[in-house]
């Protein structure tokens, strides 16, 4: 059974009309217990990220300004969501849940958090709807506990993981490979260990094929201990804020490719969701449960 971390407060209230598309989390444990992969007790929860844990990736005044609810107005703009006490809470679950599926993959090979992927927040700072860089809190925690590096993280989000980059530049016990729309946010790229910035609109078989190279040079050059997977999917051909031209189809097979290499490979994986967009949100939740219903195949 794939190990699957979830928190009901992963949704947080917004206003009405947010461009975030919060209940997205809802309607993928919806797809989750239909699929028979997300079951009463057959998850596990975290408990919120400590104060002490989330400065292992980002500066301890950004993180007491967020706990303490005394974001600047261009802090909050930045974000895009709102400096309160239930999104502050999702985004320590979030950061959570990263590091709890950390510690379930390095048992079982394989496990995914229903949520995460939050890869714009940086040091000092967070952007594009990310407050705490859960990947980064996860990677440092681990190391911090005693893992062994190195590890690797695979972000398939349509956009660059500059926070990621940024948090992680310089540093030999965690390599960044991003795959992302060239032209697509942030306007100012950070420098990943390796960046496949692609043209707009290509599809899947040059997707795959772009990847499927990166990911193996990247394995045959430094493999890794463990790796973590952001499976965005604002690939999607109609994505409200992608530039690429996935289709479903597309998408599942780059979640078989990235999961099974690293798995072939004897790599454990971490599987997180990155974004999506659309008018209805079911849409974004059931191209995110692409993800672990191939996780699930590969799991124990």
């Amino acid at each position: 059974m794939l190990p699957i971390v979830y928190h009901p407060d992963y949704m947080a209230p917004l206003r009405q009309g947010h461009r975030f598309p919060m209940s997205k989390y809802g309607y993928l444990r919806d797809h989750l217990q239909r699929l028979g992969l997300l079951k009463s007790g057959g998850f596990v929860s975290p408990a919120p990220a400590a104060l002490r844990v989330l400065e292992l990736a980002h500066t301890p005044d950004y993180v007491d300004r967020t706990l303490s609810l005394t974001q600047t107005a261009d802090e909050v703009r930045r974000i895009g969501l709102p400096n309160t006490e239930r999104v502050v809470r999702r985004s320590r679950l979030s950061a959570a849940g990263t590091t709890l599926a950390g510690w379930l993959a390095l048992e079982h090979g394989i496990a995914c958090n229903a949520a995460g992927g939050s890869h714009h927040a940086a040091a000092g700072h967070g952007a594009g709807f990310c407050v705490f860089n859960d990947v980064a809190v996860a990677a440092r925690t681990l190391l911090a506990q005693g893992v062994e590096g190195p590890f690797l993280v695979v972000d398939a989000d349509v956009h660059q993981g500059d926070g990621t980059a940024r948090i992680f530049e310089g540093d030999d016990l965690v390599r960044t490979l991003s795959v992302h729309a060239a032209k697509n946010f942030p306007a100012r790229k950070a420098v990943s260990d390796v960046d496949l910035a692609l043209p707009d609109g290509v599809e899947d078989a040059a997707y795959l094929d772009a990847l499927g190279a990166a990911l193996r040079n990247e394995l045959a050059v430094c493999p890794p201990r463990l790796a973590f997977y952001n499976a965005g999917v604002d690939v999607h051909h109609a994505d409200k804020l992608g530039r690429l031209a996935l289709t479903d189809q597309g998408i599942r097979a780059r979640d078989r490719l990235v999961l099974s290499t690293l798995r072939g490979a004897g790599v454990p994986v971490v599987g997180v969701l990155g974004g999506g967009y659309a008018d209805n949100p079911d849409d974004v939740a059931a191209r995110h449960a692409l993800m672990f219903g191939e996780a699930a195949a590969l799991a124990d």
